[in-house]
């Protein structure tokens, strides 16, 4: 279905820089489907729009995961105005997450948002993330929690989402999900990549109960966030063109 949007390309109507950005995240929202992390036409990802006017780009509302395109991205204000025209409108729970991050973290250039399977069941445990595996252990020296309070369509939680995400990039939404900031699309992928995986081995790990669950030695978990206080960054762009690749033989037209 998405594909046929081909069509209605707006590749010639923005700049090569914005091309760039609606392209990668496209390929965030159906490298989000090829993993079955997707929840239907709810969640979203967004992204800073290059230039001054401080727009960004989201999901059209209505639309599966695996159906987006670079075209079809909606572009909005931090008001939550639509700046070009278009038949969708946007999520306003999206709206709430979205713009808030975007307003204030200059480098959070792509926010990703998710209602995992494992994501929610890891929010709704007492301890959160757990330092029972590597994965585990990459993801926690970036990650930040945040209390649940409804459906995100109060404009005021705004300010305390923002504070709780302090200088992380990563976040565990309490009774909610999973939330994922970068300054590129692959940091963004690579850190959410990390905190899905992470949980999904919680899940299974405590299946058998949290008495059985052996934690990581304290001395390896600091190595370990010594061994990443780079980021996400450079392991995030060795792993993107190989996401391309997987979209392009999986769930191609993407960046139509």
């Amino acid at each position: 279905m998405a594909d046929d949007l081909k069509s209605i390309s707006v590749k010639d109507r923005v700049s090569a820089e914005e091309w760039k950005v609606r392209v990668d995240l496209a390929a965030l929202y159906r490298l989000v489907a090829a993993y079955g992390w997707d929840d239907a036409i709810f969640t979203h990802i967004s992204a800073r729009v290059p230039g001054p006017e401080h727009h960004f780009l989201i999901n059209p509302y209505g639309m599966f995961f695996g159906e987006i395109t670079a075209s079809s991205l909606v572009k909005i204000d931090l008001e939550g105005n639509i700046v070009d025209p278009t038949d969708f409108f946007v999520n306003p729970a999206g709206f709430t997450i979205h713009s808030a991050i975007h307003a204030a973290r200059e480098d959070a250039k792509f926010v990703l948002h998710l209602h995992s399977d494992q994501g929610v069941a890891v929010s709704a445990t007492k301890d959160g993330l757990l330092p029972i595996s590597q994965h585990a252990l990459i993801a926690l020296p970036f990650l930040a929690y945040h209390d649940y309070e409804g459906i995100a369509l109060d404009l005021d939680e705004r300010e305390r989402l923002v504070a709780d995400l302090g200088e992380k990039t990563l976040m565990l939404l309490w009774n909610h999900g999973t939330l994922a900031v970068g300054a590129t699309a692959a940091e963004c992928w690579m850190g959410i990549f990390y905190l899905e995986r992470a949980c999904r081995m919680q899940v299974l790990a405590t299946a058998a109960g949290r008495e059985q669950v052996r934690m990581a030695p304290l001395a390896a978990q600091e190595t370990v966030r010594q061994q990443m206080s780079r980021g996400m960054g450079m392991i995030g762009q060795l792993s993107w063109p190989g996401c391309l690749r997987k979209l392009d033989r999986e769930l191609p037209g993407y960046d139509s």
